[in-house]
């Protein structure tokens, strides 16, 4: 049976669930063979908490937008549902994005997702590129994956993204580069084709929230 690959990540009111941070948005991209689907899962969760100004600059989401927002014990059953029991699920940093479920989902008396589920890319990453920067951005320049469109840190965009770098990461799909042995030796990529860009519906007030955000900020972290 093909296995079922989950690439996922989630958005925070900041890093450590055992100090009252806590999840605020998960969005799911299902990939088969390699390829995505089609098929996602996304939602935003009222943390019962403010939103620290630190947090709101890279990811935009903000207390007030929450408010009306459901409880993760309100979306948990769909969310584990969509995950299903055996389905592996690839994050960037995955250990800080089970913590942040897993405490959810323990903090609700359910079952946490055993940790050998999960594949971490920034570990992947690291291993095939020690000592190099290995952020989701830097992989994406890397590889020649395009996040222009990447203004602000969202979970489902953050995912469709890092389907594309996971991919490359496990050998990539060689039909679509061109590669060339330059004077030293190595490979590089000298002309990747056109790949279809998945597109995963974003609301109206999902849009406006991003664009007030950006419009605000000043130095953003990923700038740096």
């Amino acid at each position: 049976m093909t296995a079922r690959e989950l690439i996922f990540d989630t958005e925070t009111t900041g890093f450590d669930p055992m100090t009252g941070d806590r999840l605020i948005e998960i969005g799911l991209v299902e990939m088969v063979e390699k390829r995505l689907t089609g098929s996602h899962y996304h939602a935003y969760v009222n943390p019962d908490r403010d939103v620290p100004e630190a947090a709101v600059k890279v990811h935009g989401i903000t207390t007030e937008f929450l408010k009306d927002k459901p409880r993760f014990t309100e979306v948990m059953d769909e969310f584990l549902e969509y995950v299903g029991d055996d389905s592996v699920l690839v994050a960037h940093n995955a250990e800080f994005d089970m913590r942040f479920i897993n405490w959810e989902l323990e903090n609700a008396g359910r079952k946490i997702i055993h940790p050998k589920r999960f594949i971490d890319t920034l570990a992947i990453a690291r291993s095939k590129f020690p000592g190099q920067p290995n952020s989701l951005d830097a992989l994406c320049k890397r590889f020649g994956v395009s996040n222009s469109h990447r203004t602000l840190h969202g979970a489902l965009l953050d995912s469709e993204i890092l389907a594309d770098v996971y991919v490359e990461l496990m050998g990539g799909r060689q039909a679509g580069l061109d590669l060339a042995v330059d004077a030293g030796a190595a490979m590089v990529v000298r002309e990747r084709k056109t790949r279809e860009r998945r597109s995963f519906p974003v609301s109206a007030e999902e849009r406006a929230v991003h664009a007030a955000f950006i419009e605000k900020l000043k130095d953003p972290i990923w700038n740096l």
